[in-house]
């Protein structure tokens, strides 16, 4: 009699652990990302330094490296030196219509006066005829001149587009850490050669990470963007709660990832939803976590 007391007592004791744990289920399971982001190269040459090492934080900015710039740099003097020489060419041709320029000012201001003396008949109108086919001769002048300087102005202009483009190449060779993150992959090290579009490293902002987890249709009316759930990891013997944020869910339902292994599971449809996370250091990109809605926000 005894022996059946204690076996009714514990299948009393499994069937309401069970009950317990059927109803305290986490809402959504997913794992920890981050916005993860591929620095290249942007120039070709030897990496002169290298300073980036994994696990190292950077802020937007950051100087992380030099590639070679040597030829760059030769052939930025190569076309100072040809801008000089056309420009020597041209100086007197520039300095022939600054001459004409200034007389066809004079001609102009004459031509005023003439003018306002003829209003007073105190000139007459070949006076007047004059002027105006003296201003017509330096206006062609002018404009001769101006066509005879016109492929050297093309030439320097020519020169003046290549230096801004070899001034881009030179910035480009400087690596400048375009966002504050973590260091999470080194690609390259300091004297490889490199080459345009050729990764780096790999940065991520790890002080706020995302958790993506799936939910059913039936949960969606559960969840908004901007809610506040509680979100756990696992710790030792216990679980750490973390306060998340939703920050994105899904517009459209999708198949269960197939890292679910039943059938059954990954034939259903889902959304997913994304939590923003604050870090304290514990959180792992692929790190599996829950999320869980308060029960005053299910309906």
């Amino acid at each position: 009699m005894k022996i059946t007391k204690i076996i009714f007592g514990l299948l009393t004791i499994v069937s309401t652990i069970s009950c317990t744990n059927n109803n305290d289920k986490a809402d959504g399971y997913g794992n920890f990302e981050a916005t993860e982001i591929t620095i290249s190269a942007e120039s070709n040459g030897k990496l002169i330094h290298f300073i980036v090492e994994e696990g190292k934080t950077l802020k937007n900015g950051d100087n992380v490296g030099t590639i070679d710039t040597v030829q760059l740099t030769l052939k930025k003097e190569q076309l100072m030196v040809s801008k000089s020489v056309i420009f020597s060419k041209s100086k007197g041709v520039l300095s022939q219509i600054s001459v004409l320029k200034a007389q066809l000012k004079t001609a102009r201001n004459s031509k005023t006066r003439i003018q306002n003396l003829i209003k007073e008949n105190a000139a007459t109108q070949k006076q007047l005829d004059d002027i105006n086919g003296k201003i017509d001769v330096l206006k062609q002048q002018i404009r001769s001149v101006e066509i005879q300087n016109s492929p050297v102005v093309s030439e320097l202009k020519s020169i003046d587009v290549q230096l801004k483009q070899v001034e881009d190449q030179l910035q480009k060779s400087i690596i400048t850490n375009p966002v504050n993150g973590t260091v999470l992959v080194k690609y390259a090290e300091p004297n490889e050669i490199t080459s345009f579009g050729r990764p780096l490293y790999k940065i991520a902002n790890l002080s706020t990470m995302q958790l993506r987890v799936y939910v059913s249709e039936t949960q969606l009316s559960s969840i908004k963007i901007g809610q506040e759930v509680t979100v756990k990891i696992d710790a030792n013997e216990t679980m750490k709660n973390y306060t998340g944020t939703i920050s994105w869910i899904a517009s459209e339902a999708e198949f269960t990832p197939k890292i679910i292994q039943t059938k059954e599971e990954r034939v259903n449809l889902v959304y997913a939803v994304k939590i923003d996370v604050k870090n304290d250091g514990s959180l792992k990109i692929g790190m599996p976590a829950e999320m869980w809605i308060e029960k005053g926000s299910r309906q």
